[in-house]
């Protein structure tokens, strides 16, 4: 079932071309980002600061292959959304222009990190959080009307978010550990374990502001995986923060499902 408010018209037709046109921007700068045309692998730029070994919260670098599956979302929605039966459906018109906001911003980290400095690569990644979470919360509010709709839209935006919320975490947890005193080393396991705590804090925020959608708190828990995987098996290691991780990921996964849980149930009743 589509959502058409009107006939087509040309900003509809101009909405989709804007889309695959920042979804192709988004994979040109990715395919940059991880060497193949010529460009520096993001784990070897910023002198190593965004590898998995360049601070306390970096994901190990299997984690990273969630960009794959981000990807293939983005261009499956980029095709789908490009279709006549959606060129004038009122979600699309929504949602359309903000999810190609986000490709451009997602190139755009790619390109900073390649051609700047971390602290810019920090205040892209916050725009594209910031960006993201609003195309969420458009989402929320004008629920999906069929499968392909929520695989699509909503599963891609979420995954997105839920990465990208880490992702943060993560980026500038990089860019401080090159700028603080040597010294605050001592306190890194105690400030990285509060970092994880309001990571999961924001993973809860989100699952109850997306009524029980799952893919945020997927994305946020496999790199929190991944966080607690590096600290126990690679440098610079902690094993509190290890074990801090991977109690975040089971609540940002597990309260999702309770609130759908709990939705289930009182429609029931």
């Amino acid at each position: 079932m589509t959502d058409r408010s009107t006939a087509g018209r040309p900003a509809d037709l101009v909405r989709q071309i804007g889309v695959i046109s920042a979804i192709s921007f988004m994979l040109i700068a990715a395919v940059v980002g991880v060497g193949v045309l010529g460009g520096t692998p993001v784990q070897d730029l910023q002198d190593g600061a965004l590898a998995a070994d360049g601070s306390y919260l970096a994901p190990g670098s299997q984690a990273f292959s969630i960009w794959t599956v981000i990807y293939v979302l983005m261009v499956g929605y980029a095709v789908w959304q490009a279709l006549p039966s959606q060129r004038a459906d009122g979600r699309q018109r929504l949602l359309g222009w903000w999810i190609a906001a986000t490709a451009v911003l997602n190139g755009l980290w790619l390109v900073a990190a390649q051609f700047t400095t971390l602290p810019l690569t920090v205040l892209v990644i916050v725009l594209l959080l910031a960006t993201l979470g609003w195309t969420y919360h458009l989402a929320v509010q004008r629920p999906p009307r069929g499968v392909r709709q929520a695989l699509l839209t909503d599963l891609t935006v979420g995954l997105h978010l839920g990465w990208v919320a880490l992702a943060t975490v993560a980026n500038s947890s990089a860019w401080l550990t090159r700028i603080v005193p040597a010294d605050w080393a001592e306190a890194a396991t105690a400030f990285g374990i509060a970092v994880i705590v309001v990571v999961a804090l924001v993973g809860v925020a989100i699952a109850l502001a997306g009524r029980g959608r799952i893919a945020p708190g997927l994305a946020m828990g496999w790199g929190l995986v991944w966080i607690g995987v590096g600290r126990w098996v690679d440098q610079p290691a902690s094993a509190p923060i290890a074990i801090a991780a991977w109690i975040a990921a089971g609540v940002v996964v597990i309260v999702p499902i309770i609130v759908t849980a709990v939705r289930f149930a009182s429609n029931r009743s």
